[in-house]
């Protein structure tokens, strides 16, 4: 039996023909349309990019010369602040130690608990002076049993350690935190340490932290530098590391020299009680409740100091899903809180004018809003176009020096990784799409715009331990490729 074709019922001279009165229509459609509109349009948006690249632009260049001052000629945070070593006393014992509240709220870490709660164990701190609280809000029971009997093997040695549940998951993390604060044992404190469950502090650092907190009232938050266990494990992995050590080298510490304020990372950090709960403590109204806390209590004057030496190991997420879920609650969290706080941080009568000023531009406008954006629409969508539309020019300062001096200062906090620049620049592009999607849904409060996902932690540093057996690796579906 003959193969059925088209050719069998139409002959090949009308489907050409028919294909090329398509072409033809679509041609003069286009010609017609492209000079009174499309062209006019297209030069719009090259111009309001152009805008937004200058912006990042400026700022980046603001922060590389900032943060060139500061490492040259900058004062270390213990000749800006006060600082002494807290000593035991003969006489008094552990007086001088203040109470500390270590956290460390967790959601089905089945293979990161044992990290992390056996590293605030060690934390080297007077064992009266001290209570270890696991927030957990596992939904699987088993899991749940395995970090109750972690709790109690630890409390055996002697560790002040509390195994906390709640009945529901209200609030998230931040609900959590909260509900944390409220235990009659956590008022007797007076600082809070958050770790996240993969986090692994080293044991001085409560001896490096807490002075700086005890000797100069006007700091309210301490925060310490993340490094990652698995950056070497993947590409993916490798492209995270310089990002987020771009973050930490250049923004953190620029925002903690010039303002003494900065984002709160949500772990790894050290926050005074009585500041928290003169911001008005944790709150669940944004993806973003570290970041919410800080704005709040950065209105209220209080300052924050960034230590970069300090380093707490953590891990980086190793599937393109999960790194997908945090970039969108990183990205829309951000931009609802900038919608939700302007007004208040314009009226706000606590903090200076260029305070504001770098609040509202350079944290959130330039850094949270425009920075997504600008690499989408332009990179990925303006561009393009202008090559089907040879009528519109865009400058060459701004298709090649200002992308590439961005570029290159952001390379600057990972320089082993420099030779990785060129996947970097393409990985950014494609994750510019779904942070700008993310952007738009905090900004216009879209329906999911309060969804949290908590991020898949597989416990990096265990596949260097000598018998353990690999994960099965599941099949590669075509939707992912």
């Amino acid at each position: 039996m003959d193969r059925f074709t088209w050719a069998t019922i139409l002959p090949d001279a009308l489907i050409q023909g028919t294909a090329d009165d398509i072409s033809i229509q679509i041609a003069l459609i286009w010609e017609q349309i492209k000079a009174p509109l499309i062209v006019p349009l297209l030069r719009t948006a090259v111009v309001i990019c152009l805008i937004m690249s200058l912006m990042l632009f400026i700022e980046r260049v603001y922060m590389g010369i900032v943060i060139t001052f500061v490492k040259l000629f900058g004062r270390k945070p213990e000749k800006r602040y006060k600082w002494e070593p807290l000593k035991e006393d003969a006489e008094l014992g552990n007086s001088d130690f203040p109470m500390v509240l270590v956290q460390i709220p967790m959601f089905n870490e089945r293979e990161v608990y044992k990290l992390s709660i056996g590293a605030v164990c060690r934390l080297s701190w007077p064992s009266d002076r001290i209570f270890v609280q696991v927030l957990d809000d596992s939904t699987d029971q088993a899991i749940k049993d395995m970090v109750e009997l972690e709790c109690q093997r630890w409390a055996r040695e002697g560790i002040n350690i509390k195994y906390e549940i709640r009945n529901n998951r209200t609030g998230y993390k931040a609900g959590a935190l909260k509900e944390g604060l409220t235990r009659s044992y956590a008022k007797e404190c007076d600082y809070v340490v958050i770790f996240d469950a993969d986090f692994q502090p080293e044991p001085d650092f409560l001896r490096r932290t807490i002075p700086f907190l005890v000797h100069n009232p006007e700091l309210a938050l301490i925060q310490a530098r993340w490094i990652f266990v698995n950056a070497d494990e993947c590409l993916l992995t490798r492209l995270q590391e310089m990002s987020l050590d771009y973050h930490f080298t250049v923004e953190q510490e620029v925002g903690s020299s010039t303002y003494a304020f900065f984002g709160f990372n949500g772990t790894a950090g050290v926050w005074r009680i009585a500041a928290i709960n003169e911001a008005g403590g944790w709150k669940d109204r944004t993806t973003v409740e570290d970041m919410d806390l800080a704005v709040r209590a950065g209105l209220k004057g209080c300052k924050f100091l960034y230590l970069g030496d300090l380093q707490v190991k953590s891990e980086l997420p190793s599937t393109l899903k999960a790194f997908r879920y945090q970039q969108r609650r990183w990205s829309c969290g951000p931009a609802n809180l900038f919608k939700k706080m302007i007004v208040e941080i314009i009226t706000n009568k606590r903090v200076s004018l260029w305070k504001k000023v770098y609040l509202i531009y350079s944290f959130f406008l330039v850094r949270k809003i425009v920075g997504h954006i600008v690499s989408f629409s332009f990179y990925c969508v303006v561009l393009p176009l202008t090559v089907l539309v040879p009528e519109v020019e865009i400058p060459r300062w701004g298709v090649i020096y200002i992308p590439s001096i961005i570029t290159i200062l952001n390379a600057v906090g990972t320089p082993r990784s420099f030779h990785l620049l060129f996947f970097w620049i393409l990985f950014e592009n494609v994750m510019s799409m779904h942070r700008t999607k993310a952007t738009f849904t905090g900004l216009l409060e879209g329906g999911r715009v309060n969804e949290w996902i908590v991020t898949e932690k597989l416990g990096g540093v265990r596949k260097d331990k000598p018998g353990t057996k690999a994960p099965r690796k599941s099949r590669f579906r075509f939707g992912k490729r």
